[in-house]
């Protein structure tokens, strides 16, 4: 199978006349990656780099938190402690990179991401933890925490 791959790719590329390059279908995305697949109305996006930090929202204003998961493996992020003022507004999950959309590619990492929205004014920590839903007495694989202040 990965002959006759090689042996596809290489006719392609014969096929170009000199000078001419193989184009892409799709435009190119650094690294291969793929935004997290939060929905347009989505006004503040929350990263695994702003583990730790404070974060502004605006009540009423929709928010997401935007981690990295290995769902394939069991292993998913899930709130473990939500600030009274904050309701959950949905969950979206997807690929992180273009080579995960290919015929028979499996596993790896995927997007996971959780909806809120701050429904009255406060600060408050979120509290998220991957973990394999029926191992519940085992410890976290990972934590992300973010303080949310809601004005």
């Amino acid at each position: 199978m990965i002959r006759t791959a090689l042996f596809a790719a290489a006719l392609a590329l014969a096929a170009c006349t000199p000078g001419q390059e193989a184009k892409e279908e799709t435009a190119p995305v650094a690294n291969n990656s793929v935004a997290a697949p939060s929905p347009g109305d989505v006004d503040v996006h929350i990263t695994q780099e702003q583990n730790g930090q404070t974060v502004n929202v605006g009540v009423n204003q929709r928010f997401a938190i935007e981690l990295v998961g290995v769902p394939t493996a069991g292993y998913v992020w899930a709130p473990k402690t939500v600030p009274a003022f904050i309701t959950p507004a949905g969950e979206a999950s997807g690929n992180t990179t273009q080579a995960q959309s290919q015929p028979g590619f499996t596993g790896g990492n995927h997007w996971e991401v959780t909806m809120f929205t701050a429904t009255a004014a406060g600060s408050g920590e979120i509290v998220m933890e991957q973990r394999r839903p029926w191992e519940a007495n085992e410890p976290a694989n990972q934590t992300f925490r973010v303080t949310i202040h809601a004005q």
